[in-house]
C-alpha cells in the first residue's frame, strides 16, 4: 500500500487538532473518555499536544535515541481556557514544521531509525484517532475520510501491532494459528488500498495487503473499521458486515488495543 503525500498527513493533522480544540472549548475538562477510560478531556488534549511536541522535538534535534516523553518543554495544557486552541494548534504546526525541514533525514521511531516523514503518519493517526475519543465523549458523530482511515489501517496492522526486535508476537494469541482474518473496506476510490489478509502461519502471524478467504471477513466503510479495529466502536457496528467465525475477530480485537 502506498502511503499518503506528506501534505495530506500535515492538513490531516491540523484538521484533527483543530477538531479536538473544538471539544475543548468551553467544557468540562474533568469529562471523562469513554475510550480512554483512565482519562479526562483535559488529559486527552495534553497527551496530543504533548505528543506532538515530542515527536517534533525527536525529529528537529534528528534525535537517533529515544527522547522521554515528558521532557519536552511547554507539554501542558495552559490553565487560561482562551489559550487552548492556540496552544493545541501549535504542537501540530511545529510538527509538521519540524518534520517538513528535516526531509529524508533518519530519526528514531519507535525502537529504530526511520525517514522522518514517519512522524508525519504516526501523528496523523495519533490524532486522528483522539480527535474521535474526544467528539465520541463530546457526543459528536465521527467521520474519517476513506483515504486517511484506509491507512490507519494499514500503519496499524503493518506497524503497530508488530512488535519490535525480539520482542513476543502479542498477535500470536491474538490470532490463534492457523486461523485467518479478512479485513475489507468498501469505499470507492481506495484503488484496492482497502484490504488486507491476516494469517497466523507455522512462522508467525503475516499480513497481506491483499484481497483472501479468511475464517471470518469484517467489510464496510474505512472509518468504521478503524474504530472497531482501535476499539472505539463495537463490533456489532451497523455499518460493518461480519461473515464468517465471529469469534476469531473478537479474539483479535481483545487482544489488540491502541
Amino acid at each position: 500500500m502506498t502511503q499518503l503525500d506528506s501534505e495530506r498527513y500535515y492538513a490531516q493533522i491540523a484538521a484533527s487538532t483543530a477538531a479536538i480544540a473544538a471539544v475543548v472549548d468551553g467544557a468540562d475538562l474533568t469529562t471523562p473518555i469513554p475510550t480512554c477510560p483512565e482519562w479526562t478531556l483535559r488529559q486527552l488534549a495534553t497527551h496530543v499536544g504533548r505528543a506532538q511536541r515530542w515527536a517534533a522535538t525527536i525529529v528537529s534535534t534528528r534525535s537517533p535515541e529515544f527522547i522521554p516523553f515528558r521532557s519536552v518543554p511547554d507539554g501542558k495544557l495552559p490553565d487560561d481556557p482562551a489559550a487552548h486552541a492556540a496552544w493545541l494548534a501549535a504542537g501540530a504546526e511545529q510538527l509538521s514544521a519540524a518534520v517538513r525541514e528535516a526531509g529524508q533525514d533518519q530519526v528514531w521511531a519507535n525502537g529504530g531509525l526511520a525517514p522522518a516523514p514517519y512522524w508525519a503518519r504516526r501523528m496523523c493517526h495519533e490524532t486522528v484517532v483522539h480527535a474521535a475519543d474526544a467528539m465520541l465523549a463530546g457526543g459528536r458523530p465521527v467521520s474519517i475520510d476513506a483515504d486517511v482511515a484506509a491507512d490507519g489501517i494499514d500503519e496499524w496492522l503493518t506497524v503497530l501491532t508488530v512488535p519490535e526486535g525480539t520482542e513476543p508476537d502479542p498477535r500470536a494469541a491474538a490470532l490463534p494459528a492457523g486461523r485467518s482474518l479478512h479485513v475489507h473496506a468498501t469505499d470507492e476510490g481506495l484503488a484496492g488500498a482497502g484490504e488486507w489478509l491476516l494469517r497466523h502461519e507455522p512462522d508467525g502471524v503475516r499480513v497481506d495487503r491483499a484481497h483472501g478467504k479468511g475464517d471470518v471477513a469484517v467489510t464496510g466503510p474505512a472509518d468504521r473499521l478503524l474504530l472497531v479495529l482501535l476499539r472505539r466502536a463495537p463490533a456489532d457496528d451497523p455499518a460493518l458486515t461480519v461473515h464468517g467465525d465471529a469469534s476469531v475477530l473478537a479474539g483479535w480485537l481483545a487482544a489488540t488495543s491502541f
